[in-house]
């Protein structure tokens, strides 16, 4: 591992970037070809990395969006009913979309992260110098200590927007199936609940974030 980054053109970069979509699901394949040009799978992890932390931003933005159209629907009198549902409705797929946003980038960390631990792990017999090996190895157990400390917090975080979700979700439905005013009122009842979900939801983000932003700057070192 290491060595000094060889920096290569632009265009050989674009190749391999137009390569991508040639080879489907295989991820060893698409490994190799960023090695070719210059970019390693730790290159991509933090890549990766900073990628699924901006999609836990946005998905933050996303559910206190949610709340805050939820929050302006129950609290206006003589609403129209669908247009209400029609609001909130969208605000519930955005938030399902940020969610399954976050997943999907969240899988893409695990598995470049995977490749790498793996690689580092077969490199280390390639060493002659003991002491050279030992300095290695300890790096990677650091690295893959702080590693899970931060895929951790991704996945509390991710989990955390599976409640919000399914209490969005029923609200949404219940409107649907209940235009009247009452079903308004309902509504305004299950506010509370959702604010806590969010609440929660926001904080494991925020930790998950800082636990990205820390892995991604003592990787670089």
């Amino acid at each position: 591992m290491g060595g000094k980054t060889t920096i290569m053109p632009g265009w050989l970069v674009l190749i391999a970037i137009l390569w991508v979509p040639f080879f489907g699901g295989c991820s060893t394949a698409y490994y190799g070809a960023m090695e070719k040009v210059g970019i390693h799978k730790r290159d991509i992890l933090v890549d990766r990395v900073e990628d699924a932390r901006d999609a836990q931003s946005e998905a933050q933005e996303q559910f206190k969006s949610a709340l805050e159209q939820f929050g302006a629907v129950i609290k206006i009198e003589n609403t129209d009913l669908k247009k209400a549902y029609d609001k909130l409705n969208a605000e519930y797929e955005d938030s399902e979309k940020a969610a399954k946003k976050v997943s999907k980038r969240i899988d893409k960390v695990e598995s470049v992260a995977d490749a790498l631990f793996e690689e580092w792990e077969e490199e280390l017999n390639l060493y002659k110098s003991a002491d050279l090996r030992r300095s290695s190895k300890q790096k990677l157990q650091s690295t893959k200590s702080r590693y899970r400390e931060m895929l951790a917090s991704m996945h509390r975080a991710e989990k955390s927007m599976t409640p919000v979700l399914r209490t969005f979700r029923d609200n949404v439905l219940f409107l649907k199936h209940n235009l009247n005013a009452q079903a308004i009122g309902s509504l305004r009842s299950e506010f509370s609940t959702l604010k806590g979900e969010i609440d929660g939801l926001i904080k494991y983000m925020n930790e998950a974030i800082q636990t990205s932003n820390k892995f991604i700057a003592d990787i670089k070192q």
